[in-house]
């Protein structure tokens, strides 16, 4: 009988330590929120995204200035600004930036890869617990701030080595 004992224990420990490290994934990673790409000129571009969409170009707007809006890049505080457009799509939303000026992850990823896909978006339910997961797989944050109309955080965290594009957790404070 102890051998069959011994080995139950040795399973069960192994199955805690199996659960131990099972990262958490908040129930909103469920569900892709935004596919975003960085432009050289956002003008344009939302024409030509309009114009294969079969749409109305989407309107653009300014971000306020990064300190305004507690902007951390890289661990210090940024003025970047961006300007947005964003394009409904139906499940997900299409979302280009051009970058102003200033440290940004939207003027890295331009400086060193040119227009293209800079992340996904997903809204989280529990943002400090999502960072701290990523954290844990090797996804630290690179930027971070305040929505421009303070009722909200956007984290980007570096998920490029491990899934080829930058992550954005978007939180609101206010969750229905």
């Amino acid at each position: 009988m102890k051998p069959a004992v011994g080995i139950l224990a040795t399973l069960a420990a192994g199955a805690g330590a199996l659960a131990q490290e099972a990262p958490y994934v908040d129930p909103g990673m469920k569900k892709i929120a935004q596919v975003a790409i960085v432009c050289k000129d956002i003008e344009a571009c939302s024409q030509r995204w309009a114009r294969m969409l079969g749409i109305q170009p989407a309107p653009i707007r300014t971000t306020l200035p990064g300190r305004r809006v507690r902007m951390i890049v890289h661990g210090k505080p940024s003025d970047a600004q961006v300007k947005l457009a964003f394009f409904n799509t139906g499940d997900a939303t299409l979302e280009l930036l051009q970058p102003l000026g200033g440290p940004s992850s939207w003027q890295d990823y331009l400086d060193q890869n040119g227009e293209g896909v800079q992340h996904v978006a997903f809204n989280v339910v529990d943002l400090d617990k999502t960072i701290a997961s990523l954290a844990q797989q090797g996804m630290p944050v690179i930027h971070r701030g305040r929505y421009d109309t303070d009722d909200g955080d956007y984290v980007y965290v570096d998920g490029k080595s491990k899934l080829g594009v930058i992550i954005e957790l978007l939180h609101s404070d206010h969750r229905p």
